[in-house]
């Protein structure tokens, strides 16, 4: 992620001077000011329609969660168990466990900065200390945690600035192992009961700058697209991103002995590279960074998307975001097979002015065309929110949900949080983590959150785990019909009466499963719902 220290420090004042002033309402303060029509009843446990009978083994299972309720132990281990199908939010470097970063650090030589706890390449002189040092000195150890990670962050205290600043302290040793840090994170994602990874990566990042700087900006996205692709200049950077993909799979495969008679649990998950933009770059380095993903979407079936990252509530990312969201519509012409999910909506009353909160979520969905959106915190505060979210029902626009970095980042949750106004309105909804590595956190605790602060019964859960591989990027026809978060999951004809612990497949599902790697995903997934329920049931 890339720094950029004058928009960082006019943000920081910035915020500083907002928090000072009067309080901002709450989400429940917001719609309680609705007129009544505009309402969700109840909106703290508002859930979607209940639109299909559940069967017995989840009536049995959705009760003993019940009986559990007040059984933290028990309840950890309901949801540690729970299948939980994919994670389509993850940023691979803020998903490392910390302790392994650092590792990594010790083992490539790097050095610390001990100013500023960051890591720099040697040699080690004043000021700075060996990264090895960690393995025998705890204190050193845990302040780098510290340093890296949401680890002891005082309570009550904003974590926006912390948060961001960790990917630039560990940024010299992530940049190096893409495959050691996915074969990581593919084990602990299995060991969550997931089975499927959309992760963000920024494929070719120097050669992206170094040939956007070349061809420099022009405001005709036409002729920019055309210095892009003249000369086959993106096709060499496509080459070259093709060609990291393949050394970090190698890598991948080699850490975790893929094809070995011993191979690690992460080398039967599903993964899938999104491609991460700085959006607080130069608009050259956007545009290309942009153009860059969506033809490795179109041509290599690794990548499926595009997402901008970096904060939202930078000036630069303020000052540039619609000029952006034209890009990618632009773009989306010239690339309509590629995917695009987008972090927006990412802000809160006193991060932003309030000009700043009306229309992020409004134009990720309708002018860049995002299929999923990350975040969309400020939902109740864009214009004509009600509309925007029936747009987003209508469009099945799914909203990526991180409870923890919400909470740690803009110090939003519970009732002020939108995840029930989202459900109200039927928008599809996914859990995700975003960074666990840097919030400490595993999906299942945003699985546990979630049905303990907003009393979600097994049956909601067990459809906001089917709707992390509805929605994800996988090609293929899906396992269910129509439009599920409305209609409920109901299988598609050639499975009907064949899903696991219901019957056995006909041909016609078998034919759908080896066709469609998403059908086959979400069939894994049944699978291991089917095993769960006969676990943990009130009858055991």
């Amino acid at each position: 992620m890339a720094i950029v220290n004058g928009d960082r420090h006019r943000a920081t004042d910035r915020r500083r001077a907002l928090r000072a002033g009067p309080a901002t309402l709450s989400l429940l303060s917001l719609l309680s000011a609705l007129p009544a029509a505009a309402q969700p009843a109840n909106f703290l446990t508002q859930s979607a329609p209940s639109v299909r009978p559940r069967t017995a083994a989840e009536v049995r299972t959705a009760a003993y969660l019940e009986s559990i309720r007040q059984e933290p132990s028990r309840l950890r281990d309901f949801f540690r168990a729970l299948p939980k199908g994919g994670d389509l939010h993850n940023h691979l470097s803020g998903a490392v466990p910390t302790e392994y970063l650092i590792e990594l650090a010790a083992e490539d030589g790097l050095c610390i900065d001990e100013k500023t706890m960051t890591a720099v390449v040697p040699p080690c002189g004043p000021g700075k200390r060996p990264a090895a040092d960690a393995r025998t000195d705890r204190a050193f150890h845990d302040a780098l945690v510290r340093a890296w990670s949401m680890q002891d962050f005082p309570p009550g205290r904003p974590g926006h600035d912390h948060f961001f600043d960790a990917f630039g302290k560990f940024g010299e040793v992530t940049w190096r192992h893409r495959g050691k840090l996915l074969a990581r994170v593919a084990d602990d994602i299995v060991a969550q009961n997931q089975f499927y990874l959309e992760t963000l990566v920024t494929p070719a990042s120097e050669e992206a700058k170094h040939l956007a700087d070349q061809v420099g900006w022009q405001d005709d996205l036409g002729r920019m697209h055309q210095a892009l692709v003249a000369d086959g200049k993106l096709d060499r950077l496509v080459a070259t991103a093709r060609k990291e993909a393949d050394d970090a799979d190698a890598e991948f495969r080699t850490t975790s002995h893929c094809g070995t008679s011993r191979p690690a649990p992460g080398c039967r998950l599903t993964v899938r590279w999104n491609a991460q933009v700085s959006r607080g770059s130069s608009p050259e380095r956007v545009f290309t960074q942009m153009e860059l993903g969506m033809r490795l979407a179109e041509r290599d079936p690794r990548f499926t998307a595009v997402n901008l990252v970096a904060p939202e509530d930078w000036d630069s990312s303020l000052r540039n975001y619609t000029s952006q969201m034209r890009m990618l519509d632009f773009l989306r012409r010239k690339y309509p097979r590629a995917h695009l999910t987008l972090h927006a909506g990412e802000l809160w009353p006193g991060l932003v002015k309030p000009e700043d909160l009306k229309f992020h979520i409004n134009q990720a969905v309708t002018l860049a065309h995002a299929e999923r959106i990350g975040h969309g915190v400020d939902l109740v505060h864009e214009d004509n929110w009600q509309e925007l979210a029936r747009t987003m029902a209508a469009r099945q626009v799914a909203v990526e949900v991180p409870f923890t970095s919400n909470a740690q980042i803009l110090g939003v949750k519970g009732a002020e949080h939108p995840f029930p106004t989202y459900r109200a309105y039927g928008v599809p909804i996914v859990l995700a983590t975003d960074d666990p590595g840097i919030s400490r956190i595993d999906i299942s605790h945003e699985y546990r959150y979630a049905s303990t602060t907003y009393r979600l019964g097994y049956g909601e859960v067990k459809d906001l785990a089917r709707a992390s591989l509805q929605y994800a990027f996988l090609p293929g026809r899906s396992l269910w019909r129509g439009n599920p978060t409305r209609d409920g999951y109901r299988p598609v004809d050639a499975c009907r009466g064949g899903l696991p612990g219901t019957g056995s497949p006909g041909a016609a599902c078998r034919q759908l499963l080896a066709s469609s790697p998403k059908a086959a995903v979400q069939w894994r997934q049944e699978a291991a719902s089917a095993a769960f329920e006969r676990r943990f049931t009130t009858h055991r």
